[in-house]
């Protein structure tokens, strides 16, 4: 090879390159092109002997790929598919590159519609779940589909005809899902999936009184190396189990109490500051809301509300905690916000903040209860048709994400800087992305 200072040459497909080592580093050293380089940063030799290296790839995606480290940019030519861009990506170790350029880091307020795909169950989905890695997963009735941050589907995972309660990611390749108990059966609980391949990897176990259970697991939660699920079994195994995330078996089990429901619990997060789990059982399920803090080190619930006796007639249908304000928010049938203040011993009342008068336009035909997340210090409210980002310590109003069909928002997940939203009708779902700020 060649070498004139730290040039390199390349005939991909039949096609010559040139470029600098400065350049291939970078690729990284985890990737092909920066393996081409020695330990001091310096061009090997071809093995062959040659002026350059030969690959037997599309040059057309090499070419873009090149310009993507020299330039840190990313520009496809409409000629070019974009799958077909990201599978030569992930040939030379550069789709973490790929990704870093076509979106920044997550900003409600900048969000971008980039994709949208329809379901294949209408009518039926019920959750989406965002993967660490920018894929997601989307649960209808007794099955799962995958897709990777490409968008391409995966094998689907199917529980055969057992209703999916939740699903969440260990890992980008791992999946747990819970499951309602077949009757008649040890079916149901939950189990440890692959999302490359569908098939199923673990079972997880509840034992009472040191005999294993049949149990319905329903809500999930992922926080300090473990998962945690709200169980409901034949006998007393009504509570919180506690499984560790690499081994898989159960390292403990919170037992429901008279006065709080967990075996219910619609929606369980892990607060890593209070070393708590937060547990909220909430209408309709039951008819009285309950949100409590399980404390792992006292053994037992430090922090509850609940709107037993309440004269008003808002129902709470979701909550999330957010630490750095110490409270837990809440969201009832009309869309409004509600906080909590966590530093209250008894939990004391709701601050109700309107939010049914930032409602405008055509109400959808099928209503669906709001749903509430929080990521980077934003709180994130779905309200029939679309999502409400609110910024700031006052919780201002500061963007609205909706888009022309769909329909009501059934359900919406953030992670891999990326949302997922996943609508009512025909189960179509919105992939929603922080350009680039020179994009903007």
């Amino acid at each position: 090879m060649a070498i004139r200072r730290d040039r390199v040459r390349f005939n991909v497909g039949g096609k010559l390159f040139e470029t600098t080592a400065t350049t291939l580093a970078n690729a990284g050293r985890d990737s092909m092109l920066g393996a081409l380089l020695d330990d001091n940063w310096d061009p090997v030799r071809s093995p062959a002997g040659d002026d350059h290296h030969f690959i037997d790839r599309n040059p057309d995606c090499f070419s873009v790929l090149l310009d993507l480290l020299r330039t840190g940019e990313l520009h496809v030519s409409p000629t070019i598919p974009e799958r077909l861009l990201y599978r030569e990506a992930a040939f030379y170790g550069l789709l973490d590159h790929v990704r870093a350029a076509k979106f920044g880091p997550f900003d409600g307020n900048r969000l971008r519609l980039a994709a949208s795909v329809s379901g294949r169950a209408p009518g039926d989905g019920t959750a989406v779940r965002a993967s660490p890695d920018g894929g997601c997963c989307v649960a209808h009735g007794s099955m799962v589909h995958v897709y990777d941050w490409t968008l391409e589907e995966r094998p689907p995972i199917s529980l055969d005809y057992q209703r999916v309660n939740d699903a969440g990611y260990v890992s980008p390749d791992r999946i747990v899902i819970t499951a309602r108990e077949r009757l008649g059966s040890r079916d149901g609980g939950m189990g440890l999936f692959s999302a490359s391949d569908g098939r199923p990897r673990h079972k997880f176990e509840v034992a009472h009184e040191g005999e294993t259970k049949s149990f319905t697991a329903g809500a999930l939660g992922f926080g300090a190396r473990r998962i945690f699920a709200s169980c409901k079994g034949r006998c007393n195994e009504y509570g919180v189990g506690v499984w560790d995330q690499v081994t898989g078996r159960q390292s403990d089990f919170f037992y429901e109490s008279a006065n709080c429901s967990l075996g219910d619990a619609d929606r369980l997060q892990w607060l890593g500051a209070r070393e708590c789990l937060m547990v909220s059982t909430l209408f309709p399920k039951t008819d009285n809301c309950f949100i409590g803090l399980l404390d792992f080190r006292a053994k037992g619930v430090v922090w509850s509300w609940c709107d037993a006796g309440a004269l008003d007639e808002k129902r709470v249908l979701d909550a999330v905690a957010m630490e750095d304000e110490s409270s837990v928010c809440v969201v009832n049938q009309f869309d409004d916000l509600g906080f909590l203040d966590l530093r209250s011993g008894g939990g004391g009342g709701v601050r109700w903040s309107s939010r049914s008068r930032l409602m405008k336009g055509r109400m959808p035909d099928e209503l669906c209860y709001p749903k509430l997340r929080v990521c980077g210090g934003q709180l994130y409210s779905s309200m029939n048709d679309s999502i409400s980002v609110f910024s700031g310590h006052e919780w201002v109003l500061t963007s609205r994400l909706r888009r022309s069909y769909g329909g009501s928002i059934c359900d919406f997940s953030i992670g891999g800087d990326r949302l997922f939203v996943l609508h009512s009708e025909e189960n179509v779902f919105d992939v929603w992305e922080t350009p680039p700020l020179r994009m903007v």
